[in-house]
């Protein structure tokens, strides 16, 4: 399956990056370890793991990040 969107943010309350896998009606969300001052790369390559994990296909260019 594809993924229509993707976004990852800096969740404060957790301390931890949350990345936001969003298909039709459905969102997933799932937490990763990287540290706040995480590059763009590092953060898009973390994405695109945690899409492939839940089963799902996504372009580098659907990722969003918001700080």
């Amino acid at each position: 399956m594809r993924a229509d969107q993707v976004e990852v943010s800096w969740d404060a309350g957790k301390a931890k990056w949350l990345v936001r896998i969003v298909n039709g009606e459905e969102v997933i969300r799932r937490y990763c370890n990287l540290p706040k001052d995480a590059d763009e790369r590092a953060l898009g390559a973390a994405a695109q793991k945690t899409v492939q994990d839940e089963g799902y296909e996504a372009d580098l260019a659907l990722v969003s990040v918001r700080r």
